[in-house]
């Protein structure tokens, strides 16, 4: 299936990118970035991945949910652009760990980053965003403040974005199954627009051509020490998902290129994509289901995917019709996807089957929780852990300290 003519490489890329686009415009449209900017970067960000490792791989890099609520909290205290500070910073954190695992090889991370610290930070930033989730259900804003959409209404539409997600995910078959948010996104957006909650004088008004809004960050070491732990978890997620591609295509992409060097290639687009303003960027495995099925292997179908999200990103019409997507319908997927990142935590907990009986993992994995769910702050100076960061701190200080066996 790798013989393909041009034509068919580029057809091939235009459904990945359709396979990988509910994900990846709903995290700039939840956190208030740019879809435009994030579709720009993801292309960008696929292409320097394949340059860094040698167009080996067959994987498409895009928004990466694991940062949420970072970037909600961030830019709600420090703006975007401050925000955008703390995101090149995550993408120079791959690279110091792309250096160590050059050098110290990969079993450096586990060490570093066993389950039990990984699992519960996981948990902590997926049941962290419970409550926007179930505010933009109800038809509110993300804290709750602000009535936006009538509730009654606003919960049927939520409903019909969560049942249909849900549909999708256990029911289809063959590539559509490969669409749930989208799917859900859909028809959720035509239950709002027959309650009338969809107003497209902005899609009318806007250009077909138009230059996405690019923002540029600027240093703060508030919001560069508060993410910085947070791409922890992405960091290790990368090397699952590395491994899932690689028993996809039969081929051991940890030894060639080299996971040193993916994990160099994801680091740079992430920070390539924040220096423009869009989320960072992270392995899609959705996509990495749609290599499975059609059973291309050839990464030059990624290249013309991260071509076509380059182009599309300078429709004007586009952004607007994604910006008139209603809160309650967002709200119904969250509802999902929230939940799912948590579960995510507790698997891989179940997964590398964690004891925990043990005192050591009960007191790591209870701390981590509290830390992040109940918002534990800690004040250094100017500077101010909370949340998720800090949860991550203290998951791996405690595994650093804290004796194999706690009363040794």
């Amino acid at each position: 299936m790798d013989d393909l003519k041009k034509w068919q490489m580029a057809l091939l890329g235009g459904q990945m990118l359709f396979v990988a686009f509910g994900a990846l415009v709903l995290v700039p449209i939840l956190t208030g970035l740019d879809p435009a900017v994030a579709l720009f970067t993801a292309g960008v960000g696929t292409l320097i991945f394949q340059l860094v490792t040698k167009r080996q791989v067959p994987v498409f890099l895009a928004s990466s949910f694991a940062f949420i609520a970072p970037i909600i909290y961030g830019t709600q205290t420090w703006g975007i652009a401050a925000t955008m500070s703390g995101l090149v910073a995550a993408g120079v954190l791959y690279m110091i760990l792309s250096a160590c695992i050059a050098w110290r090889g990969q079993a450096f991370i586990h060490r570093l980053l066993p389950p039990v610290v990984v699992g519960p930070v996981i948990m902590v930033i997926g049941l962290g965003l419970a409550p926007v989730a179930v505010h933009m259900a109800m038809g509110q804003t993300g804290d709750g403040a602000v009535q936006l959409v009538d509730q009654a209404d606003a919960l049927i539409v939520a409903a019909i974005s969560l049942f249909v997600t849900i549909g999708v995910s256990v029911w289809a078959k063959g590539l559509f199954r490969l669409l749930p948010i989208l799917s859900g996104i859909i028809a959720g957006y035509l239950a709002a627009i027959a309650y009338g909650m969809v107003d497209f004088e902005a899609v009318k008004a806007a250009p077909w051509f138009a230059v996405p809004s690019f923002t540029m960050p600027e240093w703060n070491w508030q919001a560069v020490l508060y993410i910085l732990p947070i791409a922890i978890a992405p960091a290790v997620e990368h090397i699952g998902d590395v491994t899932a591609i690689s028993a996809v295509a039969n081929k051991d992409y940890l030894k060639k290129p080299g996971l040193h060097r993916t994990m160099l290639g994801d680091g740079l687009a992430t920070s390539a994509a924040a220096m423009m303003g869009g989320p960072p960027n992270t392995t899609y495995s959705e996509v990495s289901g749609a290599v499975a099925l059609t059973k291309v292997f050839n990464p030059v179908v990624m290249t013309w995917a991260a071509v076509f999200a380059i182009v599309l990103s300078f429709c004007g019409k586009l952004g607007a019709a994604l910006s008139t997507i209603p809160v309650p319908v967002m709200g119904g997927i969250l509802v999902l996807l929230f939940g799912t990142i948590a579960a995510i935590g507790m698997s891989s907990l179940v997964k590398a089957q964690v004891d925990l009986t043990e005192p050591r993992n009960m007191v790591i994995v209870a701390v981590t929780l509290v830390f992040g769910i109940g918002g534990m702050a800690l004040q250094v100076g100017d500077l101010m852990l909370k949340g998720i960061g800090l949860a991550a701190i203290a998951a791996i200080l405690l595994n650093l300290l804290l004796p194999k066996k706690l009363g040794e």
